[in-house]
């Protein structure tokens, strides 16, 4: 019984969305609660970044999965490249909703621990990137090497 319960909740808490938007939150306020003496430090100015950063993530996800088919996240690849709506400025928006979202937390938290979790996580999905284009290029060949071409991996006019 017990591993019935811990294979399912296991594969939920490995998600790459999890680990953004509800682990590091959790990690980034006990760390911050711990380091600032049981009180937390607040900017209302992150607040629109965390809010924009989930909204971009979820809302991207739903208008790749409408439009390109698959599932969510990388387990399930479109059926259909998807180069237009938000793919039109940036080949990875979703996961750039993420990286919004995690600016988000250190500003709201003024903490520098969220911070270095960015950088760390910046890094982490600039791989998960790499990786993603490769299985990409093999799915869809010359369209999808056209696409990268016209469309910038991060922040247009950034690279």
């Amino acid at each position: 019984m017990p591993g019935q319960v811990t294979r399912p909740l296991l594969r939920f808490l490995a998600r790459t969305p999890v680990h953004t938007f509800v682990l590091m939150p959790i990690v980034v306020a006990a760390c911050e609660l711990i380091w600032r003496g049981g009180t937390l430090a607040f900017d209302p100015w992150g607040v629109p970044l965390l809010v924009l950063g989930y909204a971009q993530y979820r809302l991207v996800g739903q208008f790749r999965s409408q439009h390109g088919g698959g599932g969510p996240g990388v387990d399930v690849p479109p059926t259909r490249l998807v180069t237009e709506g938000p793919f039109r400025f940036t080949r990875n928006p979703m996961y750039l909703g993420h990286l919004v979202f995690m600016l988000g937390l250190a500003v709201t938290f003024r903490s520098y621990v969220a911070l270095a979790l960015l950088g760390l996580r910046a890094i982490w999905f600039h791989r998960r990137v790499m990786a993603d284009e490769a299985r990409l290029i093999e799915r869809f060949g010359a369209e999808y090497t056209d696409y990268m071409r016209q469309v910038r991996r991060w922040v247009p006019g950034l690279g």
